[in-house]
């Protein structure tokens, strides 16, 4: 049956960023694919609501409560899936974003703690997962963003290191191969809490929707899935490459409005 190929049946996947939105849901599906989870954020009453859910689809989740924005909390996660249930198949470096800001306001700090968030925490614990993902044949997918491939205002931060994410994925494919594919998703706009002020706003909404070639703004279960597809074997043939699940951008669907200088 074609559709055994997206189980995920006895396999662990690690998923950053997983008290909430496009984490949370990732979560959830792979759970639902078969595959048991540690989960990590900040917020652990975020990861017991995620980890209930786990439980409901009849698998299990190890809750780790954690800032990563320091790679080597991130790095730690490879460990705990080991140790918990003494393999790793999967690392899904979700954990991410920056808030936007003019371009002369976004000092070297700024630019550097962006990369680190965005690019540095994904290789510390992808390096540290490799050995385990090697033993079982796994996988890495990486969220990137579609401001990391169009260009808006407001965003060279946030943009440069989702671009960078996306090359990364690139690369580190090339060195990990054959045994461990790594491949990319570059999100569009997904209504999660990241985008509330949007959601929230009629006006802003429609917006936003109309100039989305779909003319609509995207869910979380709509990464999710792809997470499953890239992870599975139904995936099996795709590694080093960017899936773009935007609803068709080819630019940004909303201007900040920053003015000339």
């Amino acid at each position: 049956m074609i559709l055994d190929r997206f189980k995920l049946t006895g396999q662990v996947a690690v998923v950053t960023g997983a008290g909430r939105g496009i984490g949370a849901a990732t979560a959830v599906a792979l759970a639902e694919a078969g595959a048991d989870v540690v989960i990590a954020s900040r917020t652990e009453s975020q990861l017991k609501d995620v980890a209930a859910l786990v439980a409901d689809a009849g698998r299990r989740a190890v809750p780790v409560p954690v800032d990563l924005s320091s790679p080597d909390a991130a790095a730690a996660l490879a460990a705990t899936a080991v140790s918990e249930f003494g393999r790793l198949d999967l690392v899904v470096n979700n954990v991410g974003g920056t808030y936007p800001r003019p371009l002369l306001e976004s000092t070297v700090e700024f630019m550097e703690e962006a990369f680190r968030f965005n690019v540095a925490t994904a290789h510390a614990l992808t390096v540290a997962a490799a050995p385990s993902l090697v033993e079982t044949g796994g996988s890495v997918v990486n969220i990137s963003s579609v401001m990391g491939r169009v260009a808006g205002r407001g965003f060279a931060a946030y943009g440069t290191a989702k671009a960078a994410l996306a090359h990364y994925t690139r690369l580190a494919a090339a060195d990990l191969a054959p045994r461990v594919r790594v491949n990319a998703i570059s999100v569009g706009s997904v209504a999660t809490s990241a985008l509330e002020i949007v959601v929230g706003n009629p006006e802003l909404k429609e917006k936003m929707e109309s100039a989305t070639p779909l003319r609509k703004i995207g869910e979380a279960e709509d990464i999710a899935a792809t997470v499953v597809f890239l992870a599975s074997r139904a995936g099996g043939y795709i590694t080093g490459k960017i899936l773009e699940v935007d609803g068709g951008l080819q630019t940004p669907n909303l201007e900040l409005g920053l003015p000339d200088l």
